[in-house]
């Protein structure tokens, strides 16, 4: 009875301790990746900066992939929760949420370096498909999962009066989301002499005004029976 009480606060310590470990290699991970890409890192690199052995890291990961992956898997890329949760708030003012939500990402951004960074190693290195090929896929389905959340709050934003009735929501969704998606990169490859906040929230406004009132956002006659 002695030995099995002795045993539990001794489990639990192992767990804290691989856990930590975890955290620390992905933390490595993180910079060793950021400064030489994923292909050209090793995991020696990573181990030492660790101060943990290469077999440490096996322990955790199978793989560069594994590794980068899990970073991934600890931070939401952008978009991949915009808007779940609004409840009242989206249904009576769809755009409002949608500008919201993603002013919020863009100064959440800003302010964090290693939200910055994780987002450096997955969408701006060319790196090897075989290295990528799991994170590529979340952005992949980030992206589609993104577009639909997109499409699906303009069509409740025309729906609302927000927007023009005959407004090509397929057009304006892809604009929207590739608009917003290539500032944030641009951000990310630029010196971010601008801050990233003030800057997505000016691009939002004017690409909102743009699909409200160009001419060119809306459907013809044909388009409007086939919708």
């Amino acid at each position: 009875m002695i030995r099995k009480e002795a045993a539990v606060p001794m489990t639990k310590l192992r767990k804290e301790q691989t856990a930590a470990t975890r955290e620390r290699i992905l933390d490595a991970a993180m910079n060793v990746f950021h400064e030489f890409g994923v292909s050209h890192a090793s995991l020696a690199e990573v181990a030492e900066l660790a101060g943990v052995t290469r077999g440490s890291i096996y322990d955790h990961f199978r793989s560069k992939a594994g590794l980068l992956n899990a970073l991934a898997e600890r931070m939401e890329l952008p978009g991949e929760r915009l808007c779940e949760t609004a409840g009242k708030e989206l249904k009576e003012n769809p755009l409002g949420t949608l500008r919201t939500r993603w002013v919020w990402l863009f100064h959440d951004i800003a302010c964090n370096e290693q939200w910055q960074r994780v987002l450096e190693i997955i969408f701006l290195p060319c790196e090897a498909v075989s290295e990528v090929c799991e994170s590529t896929r979340r952005i992949k389905q980030g992206r589609t999962a993104g577009l639909e959340r997109m499409a699906n709050l303009m069509k409740m934003a025309v729906t609302a009066g927000q927007l023009p009735a005959d407004l090509d929501v397929d057009l304006a969704q892809q604009m929207l989301h590739g608009g917003l998606f290539g500032v944030l990169e641009d951000w990310l490859q630029s010196p971010r002499i601008e801050d990233l906040g003030e800057l997505g929230e000016r691009y939002i406004d004017t690409l909102l005004d743009m699909i409200r009132f160009s001419s060119t956002m809306r459907l013809d006659r044909q388009q409007r029976t086939l919708h």
